[in-house]
């Protein structure tokens, strides 16, 4: 009865946490709507679009499996260039993805993601001052990659996209996001620690350099914007459908 009044209370203050932290993603718009807030992933829309009722439900979903009320302790990995840091079927995984998509900043896209195969789809749109889907690794991680010099993402789209990378050196929630857009045209792309962008809510911030030795986490976006409210040109509304083959170190 004890543990079941503890869960209880962990849940209610796991809630109520997430709540505080998706507060500082919201703005409000430009015409003073209460009712359209405004993602500050996309920085600078505008409130006159299409409206859909807000998926709280699925906004607890995504976002509870990214915040540790009580944070789990993990084992440091010393990675080597070469390593293979994910893949389908890897069997001792470090990590899987799971969405994190702008539900959580009252958008209304949605994307799943299975593991077992790599596919990533879902569908995007601009309702609700929204406009993007991602994945993000999960659990947290601890990755010293001080001795490499980046990533290399294998994957396919039948589509010309334009995704960003980001990889944290922290674990909070809302902390840097060290970001990089790159154009998916091949099978491979390659993310050098050296070329992240510092941003946070898609604005780019000052920060302190980069921790290669404290990788958490590593996260995929499709978004209409880039930095400080500049559009992705590879971005259109509807079906979206990736293959994510591989993620190494190099």
């Amino acid at each position: 009865m004890k543990h079941q009044t503890f869960y209880t209370y962990s849940g209610l203050v796991a809630w109520l946490f997430l709540g505080a932290q998706c507060c500082q993603a919201f703005l409000t718009s430009t015409n003073n709507n209460a009712n359209a807030p405004v993602s500050t992933e996309l920085f600078a829309t505008k409130a006159d679009q299409e409206r859909r009722p807000w998926e709280f439900f699925r906004f607890v979903r995504q976002s509870s499996r990214f915040i540790n009320i009580l944070p789990k302790k993990t084992t440091k990995r010393t990675i080597q260039p070469g390593d293979v840091l994910w893949n389908p079927v890897g069997v001792n995984k470090d990590f899987d993805f799971a969405p994190l998509d702008d539900v959580v900043m009252g958008g209304a896209s949605s994307s799943t993601f299975d593991g077992a195969t790599g596919k990533w789809k879902g569908e995007v749109t601009d309702a609700n001052s929204g406009g993007f889907i991602g994945i993000r690794s999960t659990p947290i991680v601890d990755f010293d990659m001080s001795r490499c010099e980046g990533i290399e993402i294998r994957l396919k789209s039948n589509s010309k996209l334009k995704l960003k990378v980001v990889i944290r050196d922290s674990t909070e929630f809302n902390g840097i996001a060290w970001t990089s857009s790159k154009d998916v045209n091949n099978r491979s792309i390659r993310v050098p620690f050296k070329s992240q962008v510092p941003t946070m809510y898609a604005k780019i911030v000052d920060s302190d350099p980069f921790q290669k030795d404290t990788v958490k986490s590593i996260q995929l976006v499709y978004s209409k914007f880039e930095y400080d409210g500049a559009l992705n040109p590879t971005f259109s509304t509807g079906d979206f459908d990736v293959q994510l083959e591989e993620i190494r170190a190099y």
